[in-house]
């Protein structure tokens, strides 16, 4: 009887445990601006080799039995008005908020989704040196706010693969913001930038004193 007991104890007990372990959480940290700039890694980049094909894009997004890809998860939480939903993941109707632009957008096909940091930027920056499971990571990146952003389509193309040096949104009253997002999809993956990105990311930082750059590093 009494190991019949013994047995039942540990049986419970053993239900008790998580059935896996979950890999430790990186903190968020939180950096003015400013700050934020000077803690880039410093490099010098480099496009040789550079295949947009080798980041594996749009995949099937964080919940694969939806039907939808990295893309059209985007549209749907980025909507200000939210589409309706069809067979395939087919949107219809909604509206969206350009903040490079300051444009309203009413149809799913007028949007582009941008990588805050471009494809062809991150391979310059070290995203070279990374496995193949990092790229399409980091190509589908969907657990940081500023990674990937719905805009207009010409909008996204002004900015093609440009870094702040060459390139910042139309709307200079969003300039800080943007600054702030490309700081920290850079910190997030450890991507470098050059002398003349940090130049021109210091002098927009410069004007931004209550910008606070946030974000979660990714192992």
């Amino acid at each position: 009887m009494l190991k019949a007991v013994l047995r039942g104890l540990a049986a419970a007990s053993l239900t008790a445990l998580p059935l896996t372990v979950s890999a430790p959480a990186h903190a968020a940290k939180a950096l003015p601006l400013t700050e934020a700039v000077a803690a880039l890694p410093m490099g010098t980049e480099s496009r040789d080799g550079y295949d947009r094909d080798t980041f594996r894009h749009w995949n099937t997004g964080t919940n694969p039995s939806d039907g939808c890809n990295t893309r059209a998860e985007v549209l749907i939480s980025e909507a200000v008005e939210p589409p309706a939903i069809g067979p395939n993941c087919r949107l219809a109707g909604g509206s969206w908020w350009s903040y490079y632009d300051q444009v309203w957008v009413t149809s799913a096909s007028g949007l582009d989704i941008d990588h805050m940091v471009p494809l062809a930027e991150s391979w310059d920056s070290g995203a070279s040196a990374w496995t193949a499971q990092r790229r399409e990571a980091y190509a589908n990146d969907q657990d940081a706010a500023a990674s990937l952003v719905a805009v207009t389509a010409r909008s996204n193309r002004s900015k093609a693969d440009q870094d702040p040096a060459q390139w910042l949104p139309p709307a200079a009253g969003v300039h800080c913001r943007y600054i702030g997002e490309w700081v920290a999809t850079k910190l997030r993956w450890s991507l470098a930038a050059d002398e003349a990105e940090v130049a021109a990311l210091s002098e927009v930082a410069a004007r931004c004193p209550d910008q606070t750059v946030t974000y979660e590093p990714v192992a």
